[in-house]
């Protein structure tokens, strides 16, 4: 196909901004080296520049924006129950997790909190997104660092994780189910047995992760040590959920910061928290948050109480003039929606803050002096998707 004079100049122009990019960090020896747009140890599409010394990183810049959709400006041209279809798809592996702080938010505007019913069921489900998206991550590390066989487990174990999520909300992947005032529907017969057997499958996939993956010494051998992130500075630059626990803070809003509308207390579990701060120690973290995970559902369970998943809410949902920020312990981190309205039928401003923006900010720091092969370990040990970071 040949190329017309403005699509040539075009080409020219994008060639030169990519060149301007990379002057920056030309030297007289050395090599600039590209990961990304499109590498599998970016967990989307993010652009790494990486200067080297020999084999070692002298250093990495990540350049996000190449998936940037405009959730928080959408959201101004969005109803508040539209609202919960855009942001499932910001970290599309726990979007049910997406809608509760917002859904939250707007409760907190209009002075309505959902019925205990739906309290509980709310916290069920952001604990099966927390699975559905946990899981993967743990399988998805051991591929990156060559072993395919973990993965196998991964996606077939947390499929299960997804059949309830499906049953329970119509939606395999986007739910869209989270309600101001409650949920859209209730829980359909049998739901309650299966998810228990489902339960019991995920604590047995984490015993063979811990077999498979944790044991095995080529994988200690490519973690620990690995992209070590030091308390003090987990802190500054933001960190939180398992990378900031990985680095020994004890810190869960799910336990230290619960907003109303959350049924966490009604349940008994552990924050646990590692002191290496490195890649291992990151992967020990999430693996534990799963087993938690499935005891927080079991519990929840047997404590669901009988009534209504809706409050009386009007039929034309209009929330009055306001602004409030509600944040959550998502399983990426924490993930705050700050809401400010007009008294009108749209948001007039929201700013979301995802965990995922502060996980990829401490790549310059953190791997300054490492190799090449340990980037891979430590890009899928901050864990983060670009739905979250492209917001």
């Amino acid at each position: 196909m040949t190329l017309t004079e403005s699509q040539q100049l075009a080409y020219v122009a994008a060639q030169a901004a990519d060149a301007r990019v990379n002057l920056q960090f030309e030297t007289d020896d050395g090599m600039t080296l590209n990961i990304g747009p499109q590498h599998p140890a970016t967990h989307g599409t993010l652009r790494i520049i990486v200067r080297l010394d020999g084999e070692q990183v002298v250093r990495a810049e990540p350049y996000p924006g190449y998936m940037h959709r405009g959730y928080e400006k959408l959201c101004e041209v969005r109803t508040y129950p539209q609202v919960t279809t855009l942001v499932n798809r910001i970290d599309w592996l726990g979007s049910f997790a997406n809608e509760v702080p917002f859904i939250l938010a707007a409760e907190k505007l209009m002075d309505i909190e959902a019925p205990p019913r739906a309290q509980v069921i709310r916290t069920i489900l952001f604990e099966l997104s927390r699975m559905a998206n946990v899981s993967l991550f743990l399988g998805d590390l051991g591929i990156q660092l060559g072993g395919i066989t973990i993965g196998f487990y991964a996606f077939r174990d947390r499929e299960f994780v997804l059949n309830q999520i499906e049953s329970a909300t119509g939606g395999r992947f986007h739910p869209n189910f989270d309600r101001i005032g409650g949920l859209k529907d209730d829980l359909p017969k049998g739901w309650i047995a299966e998810t228990k057997r489902c339960m019991e499958r995920m604590r047995t996939f984490c015993d063979q992760f811990e077999t498979l993956v944790l044991g095995n010494e080529i994988f200690q051998a490519r973690t620990r040590g690995i992209g070590v992130i030091p308390p003090d500075v987990a802190r500054s630059y933001g960190l939180t959920g398992a990378n900031i626990r990985g680095s020994g803070v004890d810190w869960d809003l799910r336990r230290d910061s619960v907003p109303p509308g959350l049924s966490y207390d009604k349940a008994d579990w552990k924050v646990h928290t590692h002191p290496d701060g490195d890649s291992f120690a990151r992967t020990w973290v999430r693996l534990q948050e799963v087993r938690e995970s499935t005891l927080i559902v079991d519990q929840l369970l047997d404590a669901i109480p009988s009534g209504p998943v809706m409050a009386k809410v009007p039929r034309i949902i209009k929330v009055p003039e306001g602004e409030a920020y509600v944040a959550t312990e998502n399983p990426l981190g924490e993930m705050g929606y700050y809401v400010v309205s007009k008294g009108d039928l749209v948001p007039f401003r929201v700013k979301i803050r995802s965990a995922s923006f502060n996980n990829i900010s401490i790549v310059p720091w953190v791997t300054r002096g490492v190799f090449v092969p340990d980037m891979v370990t430590i890009l899928a040990s901050l864990y983060f998707i670009l739905g979250d970071i492209d917001r």
